[in-house]
């Protein structure tokens, strides 16, 4: 049960966009990107497909797919969009991403570092530091867009990088609105365990005694072990949550391929740098808009609540989702507040 726990933890125009691209010293050799339409939404008529790359000031590549208006003119606000914790942009960033194209935004949906068709190696790891960069590097990239207006460019972070996202938000001044949907602390629940259940010194040591050994027997084995994933079976009894996130990445609703969460899970050491980190300890000097989105009945809202009141400003909203749980903010395009999120843009990024 506990490694279960521990497993859900780690949730025309083109033209000149390719110019752009090459412009900015894109290097697509450390990648490959499939042609093929592999996500698990639908490609929308209204929009205009593409993929594109960038680097991080780490060295990393980041691939992501791009979304722009068909209709339209003249210069975008643009909107780069990530996560949840361990998916990759075919899943739901990709259809946030394309959503938000659909209603008037250029958008791209990016993998993180280490995962996805990006590159990075070891692979499947993740860092505070490198996937906060990666949203950064996100902004780089559709700063230099020929068709994008650089003074009105927002993020949007899914799950575990709704945290990013408002890190993100407190470090780069260039992000002039973040939206944090269905978001997760995850130094925090890595940290201090679900609900804060095992918030002390002592649970900490246990958990990064075990993490160390790991590193030792990685050291001496030559390749990291990975987590093992969402079991393909899932038990009984499990939490509600654990049989939630079953449901998305385990389903065809949401299976991926090349998804951490749908397939071997993390790297076992990955979560060594959270516990080392204390992920939204500078959001309250956020002095950009945020809205926060939540479902009434996610086992994680209590990450939300708890960002919302270290917020500071009047320019902070929480937006509560009726009936909704931790994963219908996923893909439930019935239950996403796309109105109230396309409004808060429109707003703040004009």
């Amino acid at each position: 049960m506990k490694k279960l726990l521990a497993t859900a933890i780690l949730c025309s125009a083109l033209s000149g966009l390719t110019a752009c691209s090459t412009a900015i010293n894109n290097d697509t050799s450390e990648v490959q990107m499939t042609d093929k339409w592999d996500k698990t939404f639908k490609l929308s008529e209204k929009v205009i497909h593409s993929k594109v790359t960038f680097k991080t000031r780490f060295g990393t590549t980041i691939a992501a797919d791009m979304y722009v208006p068909k209709s339209g003119e003249g210069k975008y606000a643009a909107i780069a969009v990530s996560g949840p914790f361990g998916a990759v942009k075919e899943q739901s960033s990709g259809l946030y991403a394309q959503t938000m194209a659909e209603r008037g935004f250029v958008t791209i949906a990016f993998d993180p570092s280490f995962t996805g068709e990006s590159s990075g190696t070891p692979r499947y790891m993740a860092s505070p530091d490198i996937n906060t960069e990666d949203f950064q590097a996100a902004v780089d990239f559709l700063s230099n867009l020929q068709n994008v207006d650089k003074e009105r460019i927002g993020i949007i972070g899914i799950c575990g990088w709704g945290g990013i996202a408002l890190k993100a938000a407190a470090v780069d001044t260039r992000i002039k609105a973040t939206v944090a949907s269905t978001m997760y602390d995850m130094s925090r629940v890595i940290r201090n365990g679900y609900f804060d259940s095992e918030d002390s010194k002592e649970k900490r040591h246990e958990k990064l005694a075990a993490m160390n050994a790991q590193r030792t027997k990685d050291a001496a084995d030559g390749v990291y072990d990975r987590d093992g994933g969402l079991p393909d079976v899932l038990p009984e009894n499990v939490p509600q949550f654990v049989a939630d996130y079953y449901s998305y990445y385990k389903q065809p609703r949401g299976y991926h391929e090349r998804s951490v969460n749908s397939n071997g899970g993390w790297a076992k050491v990955s979560a060594l740098s959270f516990m080392n980190t204390h992920l939204l300890s500078t959001i309250g000097e956020i002095d950009s808009p945020v809205m926060l989105v939540h479902g009434e009945k996610a086992h994680s809202r209590y990450f939300s609540e708890t960002a919302f009141k270290q917020l500071k400003g009047d320019n902070k909203s929480l937006v509560i989702v009726p009936g909704a749980n931790h994963v219908d903010l996923y893909d439930r395009t019935d239950l996403i507040p796309f109105n109230q999120i396309e409004d808060f843009f429109k707003v703040n990024l004009k």
